[in-house]
């Protein structure tokens, strides 16, 4: 017997796996929604979604890595976090911004790559 809650965490997962069938494949299309909270996602169109990305002091960003290999590598300047060097796919990695500033930074596998994080 399907309870309440059994049919609305089917529903729900359902909804969500649609939601993922529909999404980009990286070669136009459809794209999709940015990252919640405070994350960057390094995408398969070679672009870090979103390209800026503002939050507090203190705060920590998610750098989330597909399927395509990317890393990060800040601007050198005081209060930069270190950078996230190798060839990083399928994993989420943090850094805190613990200075405000803004804080540039590139992928080394694909230098087109930019984003910025502005700490207020």
């Amino acid at each position: 017997m399907m309870t309440r809650k059994t049919g609305l965490v089917l529903a729900t997962l359902t909804g969500a796996l649609l939601a993922m069938a529909c999404g980009s494949n990286g070669y136009g299309g459809s794209t999709a929604p940015p990252p919640a909270g405070n994350t960057v996602a390094a995408t398969p169109s070679l672009t870090f979604t979103p390209g800026t990305l503002p939050v507090n002091v203190g705060e920590t960003v998610t750098f989330a890595f597909g399927s395509v290999p990317h890393n990060v590598f800040f601007t050198q300047q005081a209060g930069a976090p270190a950078d996230i060097a190798g060839n990083n796919t399928n994993v989420s990695i943090t850094r805190v911004f613990a200075t405000a500033g803004t804080y540039t930074y590139t992928c080394h596998i694909h230098p087109s790559m930019r984003g910025t994080i502005e700490v207020r």
